[in-house]
């Protein structure tokens, strides 16, 4: 078993006492990263953020944990740009003009997402240009920055996607909500794709991550299945951007 699994399955044992069950995944911290108790106080710590006051624009995951940060954003007037569950159905656009008053939080709700969104290509983002920010859930993070998801890669794969199309970089501000019980103190080693954050927020603190290691670039299509290409609509996108075949 890899140092990576063993974080994993220690920080779900403990993440299951403060978690809050997913409607459809229950606690299966490996196909959900779930929202948990004081996730609202973690997105206040966010909201105080200078990035976050001065940024209109963001790219924000799907989590669980994130739906308080989204509902926020809409009410605050700033548009997002969110993947669906597992990257399947592509990205959606969500933006305060496109939700009625009132219905901010559901909106918010993957299923609110695709009901008041717009889906957008990624030709499309990459025209709106740069993300002025990207908050992201997490299985575990480190406090040197490195961030597990829930071992699927989807994230990794969204930051090399938008990489190639030049709208995030290693000056991007890249931000983590997590449970306190989700922070790891043991030194880990990132992978040539594990994404690097530069800030954790948890229902107790915040924490900012100095002298951060340099965070990967592109897509590496030699690690993927022509499976999952086939099942990703953006991955397919962006062959096909770059002149390559797809099938």
């Amino acid at each position: 078993m890899t140092k990576t699994k063993i974080v994993r399955e220690k920080i779900w044992s403990k993440l299951a006492g403060v978690a809050q069950p997913d409607s459809r995944f229950h606690l299966n911290f490996s196909e959900v990263i779930p929202d948990f108790v004081g996730s609202s106080a973690a997105t206040d710590r966010i909201a105080k953020e200078d990035f976050y006051q001065r940024g209109g624009y963001a790219f924000i995951t799907p989590d669980n944990c994130l739906v308080d940060l989204r509902a926020r954003m809409l009410k605050a007037g700033k548009s997002m740009v969110v993947s669906t569950y597992g990257i399947y159905r592509g990205f959606y656009l969500l933006e305060p003009a496109m939700v009625p008053a009132g219905q901010e939080l559901f909106a918010a709700w993957l299923d609110g997402l695709e009901h008041f969104g717009k889906k957008i290509s990624l030709e499309e983002v990459a025209e709106r240009g740069r993300f002025d920010f990207m908050v992201t859930g997490a299985s575990a993070v480190s406090l040197d920055g490195v961030r597990f998801g829930k071992g699927h890669g989807f994230f990794d794969l969204e930051w090399g996607m938008f990489t190639e199309l030049g709208i995030v970089d290693d000056n991007t501000n890249v931000s983590a909500v997590v449970h306190d019980v989700q922070v790891v103190e043991d030194k880990l080693f990132p992978s040539p794709t594990d994404i690097l954050v530069d800030v954790i927020a948890t229902p107790n603190k915040l924490y900012r991550i100095e002298n951060r290691a340099p965070r990967p670039r592109g897509i590496h299509w030699e690690l993927l299945e022509p499976e999952q290409i086939a099942a990703t609509p953006p991955l397919q996108e962006l062959r096909r951007m770059h002149g390559l075949p797809v099938g």
